[in-house]
């Protein structure tokens, strides 16, 4: 059988998918061909209002959703990451520095920094695979809020489009090409809090040139202040439009911070430390940077449209952490050093058209995506930030291309359907300073996707999904033959792991102003994805299943009043036997959010948001479990005149002592026997803090 090539490396896949990637760049060079032939007619730009879009007779599930750049606008967020919880039923936490990527839940996982929650800022893939702190790493901090067009959110393996990392949602933010005025803010908080920020997109020549600066200091209500300083910066040249039009983007991001990870309850408990915002090892921390250059392009017909986008991102993290203290090494202590350094390349292309056959209405979409990563990282023993010894170094080249397509066909009045084939081939190249570890694999899944839609009736929509999806493991796990740091036998993980779902939902908008969402679902993983406590990284672990619902509310009672109210349960089990039990580890279980918003009342507006964060099993057998957390967030804003308002935001309004998460492993405090004390580590919310901002338009 002949081979397929991928940057020179052979693999070996079927038949059918050479034929598939054959037909796919065929039809994507023949649609970049007409498309710059000229002459093709444009359509007309929608304007999107404040309220939530009506996405009855759009949507393929009731798990899909829009966010608006004025709904984002009204919500108040402590951290950029935060921005995410706009999606009904997830909670964005953190468990360290503010440099640090933030802690995702969603759909009974804890998602540690990204594993199965697949994030694009812009079109370009935030999370980092064979990452050297967590699989899917997915580092927020260099998003600017105000730049945000919008957010759309997908949850389950149900979309053709969605490869690696989307099993449990897929959330994408996009920037502006043009701001409806420029802006200059100013603002001073509590705890050290300081944000500068300038933006603006003037015309230049055909098009508009967008530029950003962003100067931003935290210390938060820490001991040992976080002292967390970044400056990220944003340049875009664009023109034309969403639908036909192209832009071309350079980003740049660059932070330092302190951290105080998460504590042992015992260390307060027995007065080892002040109080719970203290640092048992207060040279924790880091430092990190991203810069890219990106560019898309889009044009769109009568009849079809064709888009592109290609990227390039040099990013580098030096992370310093000690979640075990003195258990490994009672002399200097537990410290360890994670740095990563890699440049990624991607290209991402799809081309839509329709093709009625048999009076029926249809479309067809065909895509392809490479990504190619090419990662320096490593595991240091440290004291103080001060390298001690060398655990592991790796040199790790992972590519990927995928070909997808997709069919949505209108059968009935009443009835259509979504159905999708995608596949993903996967290369690992690793070289490891251990030469058993060092190693090449090549692996490739096919994932077909099927929704069924029905409706609308008294506009009300039900659907049927069903499909497969994946995440990918570390590319180290997959040539591993020894423990780095036992020097035991080790078992190679499997490089790309298999997810399933089933879904069933309804959407409705049948009272005026209201649109309301309910899904059921069942998500199963041959292998979870789970963080390890004491080693400080994500590790394959055993089968899991999780159902679930999600009830997402959206109500515009009035032009001055917006309510969104959700609730959401899941039910999380490893499917094996074991003796340990078959809870997985900090799955959360309930969330619930409520957020009122108040506008066009004058010269006033506001917002209050609730969020409760429900407890989760911290251990297999369900012995030990987290305490929930609720919060209550708000803001005031005063317009002083229609280009200048000033505005208050406030945290954690009640001052709860509460945890941002918990772990529960065993660790070793300064006199402690040598084989350490399981314990219950958690990570506080800051306490009560208050930002206010002058913000001027221009």
């Amino acid at each position: 059988m002949k081979t397929l090539e991928i940057s020179g490396h052979p693999v070996h896949p079927s038949r059918f998918r050479r034929t598939l990637i054959t037909v796919v760049l065929i039809l994507i060079s023949s649609a970049i061909e007409q498309a710059f032939a000229g002459g093709i007619p444009t359509l007309d730009t929608v304007e999107v209002k404040a309220g939530a879009l009506d996405l009855i007779g759009e949507a393929d599930s009731a798990n899909v959703g829009t966010v608006t750049r004025q709904q984002l606008e009204a919500r108040t967020v402590y951290r950029p990451g935060e921005l995410l919880e706009a999606t009904p039923g997830l909670i964005v936490s953190q468990h360290s520095g503010e440099g640090k990527a933030n802690q995702f839940y969603l759909r009974g996982f804890n998602l540690d920094h990204g594993t199965d929650l697949r994030t694009t800022v812009d079109g370009m893939l935030v999370n980092q695979r064979s990452h050297s702190h967590g699989q899917g790493w997915t580092d927020l901090n260099f998003l600017i809020p105000e730049l945000a067009t919008g957010l759309q959110y997908k949850k389950g393996p149900y979309y053709a489009e969605e490869g690696d990392f989307a099993s449990a949602g897929a959330v994408s933010i996009g920037y502006a090409n043009k701001l409806p005025n420029g802006i200059a803010e100013l603002g001073l908080g509590t705890n050290g809090f300081r944000r500068t920020l300038l933006a603006d997109s003037p015309k230049v020549g055909n098009g508009n040139l967008l530029y950003a600066l962003e100067l931003y200091h935290n210390d938060g209500p820490f001991v040992h202040p976080d002292d967390y300083r970044k400056i990220n910066a944003v340049l875009r040249y664009s023109e034309g439009n969403a639908a036909n039009g192209f832009n071309v983007t350079a980003m740049a991001y660059k932070a330092k911070w302190n951290a105080t990870d998460q504590i042992a309850q015992r260390a307060i408990d027995t007065g080892l430390i002040s109080n719970r915002f203290d640092a048992i090892d207060p040279t924790d921390g880091g430092e990190s940077h991203r810069y890219s250059l990106s560019s898309a392009w889009q044009n769109t017909n009568e009849t079809s449209s064709t888009k592109i986008n290609a990227y390039v991102i040099a990013w580098g993290l030096n992370l310093f952490s000690n979640f075990t203290y003195f258990l490994d090494d009672p002399v200097n202590g537990d410290q360890f050093n994670q740095p990563d350094r890699r440049t990624t390349t991607a290209l991402n292309a799809s081309h839509t058209w329709q093709a009625p056959w048999g009076g029926k209405e249809s479309e067809n979409t065909v895509g392809i995506q490479f990504q190619n990563d090419n990662i320096f990282n490593g595991l240091f023993s440290t004291k103080a930030r001060e390298r001690l010894s060398t655990t592991r170094q790796d040199h790790t080249v992972e590519s990927s291309v995928a070909v997808y397509v997709e069919n949505s066909t209108q059968w009935m009045d009443k009835f259509r359907t979504v159905a999708g084939l995608r596949e993903d081939i996967y290369r690992f190249d690793v070289k490891s300073n251990i030469d058993a570890n060092s190693g090449k694999v090549t692996a490739s899944m096919a994932s077909p996707k099927l929704s069924l839609i029905f409706g609308p009736w008294a506009k009300t929509e039900y659907y049927l999904n069903l499909g497969s999806g994946f995440h990918s493991n570390d590319a180290r796990g997959t040539t591993i033959a020894v423990d780095p740091k036992t020097a035991n036998p080790a078992d190679r993980v499997t490089p790309l792991v298999r997810s399933r779902g089933y879904e069933v939902g309804v959407r409705t908008a049948i009272i005026p102003g209201l649109q309301s969402s309910l899904s059921l679902y069942q998500l199963d993983f041959d292998s979870e994805l789970v963080f390890a406590g004491d080693a400080g990284t994500t590790q394959a672990g055993r089968p899991s299943r999780r159902t679930g619902f999600e009830f997402a509310n959206f109500y515009k009672p009035t032009n001055w009043l917006t309510l969104d109210a959700d609730l959401a349960f899941a039910k999380a089990r490893f499917r094996d036997s074991d003796p340990i039990g078959n809870r997985i580890p900090g799955a959360v279980e309930g969330v619930a959010s409520l957020a009122i918003a108040v506008d066009n009342l004058g010269p006033c507006f506001g917002a209050l948001q609730y969020r409760y964060f429900g407890p989760r099993p911290l251990i297999e057998d369900n012995s030990v479990r987290s305490s929930s957390t609720a919060l209550w967030n708000g803001r005031l804003g005063y317009k002083i005149n229609p280009k200048m308002r000033v505005e208050l935001e406030g945290f954690n309004l009640l001052n709860k002592r509460a945890s941002a998460i918990d772990y529960y492993y065993t660790s070793r405090l300064p006199g402690e026997p040598v084989a350490g004390v399981a314990d219950v580590h958690f990570h506080p919310i800051e306490s009560r803090s208050f930002r206010l901002a002058l913000v001027a338009n221009f």
